[in-house]
């Protein structure tokens, strides 16, 4: 069976049938509303951030099947700290902060993409991004809570 697939960056649950969409799935003769509607319904968690989507459609029978991948880290962090985006300066300027239970969160859904054998080192990445997003985690520089990672004082939440 002849299979096409697209890929789109698309805003959760706000997909419309314009482009980059429409466009591209148009010509397949597939039904391009009802494409969009799969897409917002499986992105409705993630409202307000960008995320992967791919559109897979057997070009003989026009069924489609839509796989919703999971947004960046950094669209994870910035919806955990209610801000709209990391620092301009990062280093020398604290745009927000999350609870290590957020990072926690964060790491484990992105955990296979990340290719993180454990969670403890899938957490230390996402503590990576929000030192260069200017985050702090309770309070605290995520470099400090790397250390206290590396000291064991998290393993209870790290299981």
């Amino acid at each position: 069976m002849p299979e096409k697939t697209l890929k789109f960056l698309v805003p959760g649950g706000e997909a419309t049938a314009g482009p980059p969409i429409g466009p591209a799935l148009g010509p397949l003769g597939v039904n391009v509303l009802q494409v969009v509607e799969e897409i917002n319904k499986l992105t409705r968690e993630f409202k307000g951030m960008r995320v992967p989507v791919e559109v897979v459609v057997d070009t003989e029978t026009k069924q489609f099947k839509v796989n919703v991948g999971i947004p960046t880290t950094t669209a994870l962090i910035v919806k955990e700290a209610g801000i709209e985006k990391g620092a301009k300066m990062p280093g020398k300027e604290i745009v927000g902060d999350i609870s290590l239970e957020s990072v926690i969160k964060i790491a484990r859904l992105k955990m296979d993409e990340m290719r993180a054998k454990t969670l403890k080192k899938a957490v230390k990445q996402v503590l990576g991004t929000c030192v260069s997003m200017g985050i702090t985690i309770n309070g605290k520089n995520p470099k400090e809570v790397i250390k206290e990672i590396d000291q064991g004082l998290h393993d209870d939440k790290l299981k």
